[in-house]
């Protein structure tokens, strides 16, 4: 209880018992910029539900049409502290609320003291009103390709790394103010396999038309459909890394490929740069290291990220 009355005092210090049995409060509540007084009367049992409020006009002109919201909030709230702080979220913050929205993009909201909750519901429809396009680009991806990451993506999440088949894979970034346009595009995997892939997308980029749904123009530029999950999976699409024989590792996935067509093994980039460090063969040039694959033996290049691992 001492607590609770501690952080009452912090958060309303304008607002102070008036005797020993702490059934009556007196003083102000700031609201708007301006200090209103207020004076309320609990009974012994100090039920919040049946205490009685006595306001200043000031504060009744503002409370005007909230009584039947005002009377709720005594109803359930556990104790005086929890109703001062619904009695300040009903006369309005005079400071903007914190939004916190799970978008691709900032959520900015207009806001006057006099504003309401129900302007702020306004405009959030309508910016999900403006995201539509976008999720409707992402949730056609997530539907119809294999999405290797993010492995449950969240609605603000704008990068998809999609499986192409051969453990090769492109990772697109959607922008959510354009999603039909073209994104940008990184290909993953062996040189034989992603190169062509790029070589295409080159050629073919006089072919993306806004007009159709970006799955549509990824399938006419790279000249590919892109396989489902359930047949990459039946096939001997190996995802899982050759060296440590898992698939997630500290949240990643394999992102380096064997260059050897007859191999094409995938890594994680830490297991294959702890390998090649451990090989006295080896050689690092800068950030890219030379060695041999630890499956085929054949010659295998690993260029580091910016990212030390």
């Amino acid at each position: 209880m001492a607590g609770t009355e501690g952080t009452l005092l912090r958060q309303f210090p304008l607002f102070l018992p008036q005797n020993r049995a702490k059934t009556v409060y007196e003083g102000f509540i700031s609201a708007q910029g301006k200090d209103f007084h207020l004076r309320i009367v609990l009974p012994e049992d100090l039920q919040v539900k049946n205490a009685r409020l006595l306001c200043s006009w000031q504060l009744k002109a503002i409370l005007n049409g909230y009584h039947q919201i005002v009377q709720q909030r005594m109803q359930h709230s556990a104790d005086l502290m929890s109703f001062m702080m619904e009695l300040k979220m009903i006369l309005y913050p005079a400071e903007s609320p914190d939004c916190f929205v799970d978008f691709p993009v900032p959520f900015s909201i207009s806001w006057t003291p006099q504003g309401s909750l129900i302007s702020i519901h306004s405009q959030f429809l309508a910016a999900l009103e403006s995201l539509k396009a976008f999720w409707d680009v992402m949730d056609e991806i997530d539907e119809k390709t294999w999405v290797l990451e993010p492995e449950k993506p969240t609605r603000s999440a704008t990068a998809r790394r999609i499986a192409l088949g051969n453990n090769a894979s492109i990772n697109i970034e959607v922008d959510p103010r354009h999603p039909t346009m073209l994104p940008e595009c990184c290909f993953l995997g062996a040189d034989h396999v992603v190169k062509p892939l790029g070589i295409k997308l080159s050629r073919n980029i006089h072919l993306w038309d806004p007009e159709n749904s970006l799955l549509q123009n990824l399938k006419d530029v790279l000249e590919i459909d892109f396989p489902a999950r359930g047949i990459l999976e039946k096939s001997d699409f190996t995802m899982d890394c050759g060296i440590c024989y898992a698939y997630q590792l500290d949240g990643t996935i394999p992102d380096q490929v064997c260059g050897n067509p007859q191999c094409g093994q995938p890594f994680h980039q830490i297991c294959l740069y702890e390998w090649l460090r451990g090989l006295l063969t080896s050689r690092q040039s800068f950030n890219i290291i030379f060695g041999e694959c630890p499956y085929c033996s054949k010659p295998i290049t690993l260029k580091m990220s910016g990212r030390k691992p």
